[in-house]
């Protein structure tokens, strides 16, 4: 398993920060790689990916969601294992650092000669990058989801 760990201080408050990133399915207007993302729930979000020329489709489960603050994850079923957590941290009333924590395990032999080559640390570093310039053009979010998820907690619709 590969651990990723990326960081990005955006000129926006954490709380318009964390709602942009709470707006799954904008994601591809930023990632790298990401064809779709459907939420399906509260907790869950299904994607369609390409990897090094191959597509993936897995679905993810939101652990631990607390506004403002941080989103975990892991997947739970699809081509792809991964877990993470994205955290918020307030600078200022104008400046918010987000920090992307991912443990990924390649599998197939695409994925596995991408982590080898150091593409996947480079797409998140450039994620987050290009999230950075997402929300700042925007100047705000384009929506918000502000419930609470703990471990433990049952599925929910939105």
């Amino acid at each position: 398993m590969s651990t990723v760990k990326e960081a990005v201080d955006v000129d926006v408050p954490v709380r318009t920060a964390y709602n942009q990133w709470t707006q799954f399915e904008e994601f591809p207007n930023f990632m790298e790689g990401v064809e779709e993302v459907r939420q399906l729930d509260a907790r869950h979000n299904h994607w369609t990916m390409k990897i090094g020329g191959v597509r993936r489709e897995f679905d993810t489960e939101i652990v631990d969601q607390f506004p403002d603050d941080r989103i975990t994850w892991r997947s739970v079923d699809g081509d792809t294992r991964q877990r993470g957590s994205v955290r918020f941290e307030r600078l200022d009333d104008t400046h918010t650092r987000v920090e992307l924590t991912m443990d990924i395990e390649p599998t197939g032999m695409a994925e596995k000669g991408a982590d080898m080559m150091g593409v996947i640390d480079r797409r998140v570093k450039g994620d987050l990058r290009r999230f950075k310039d997402y929300i700042e053009e925007h100047g705000g979010e384009s929506g918000a989801w502000r419930g609470r998820i703990r471990p433990g907690d049952p599925g929910s619709p939105l």
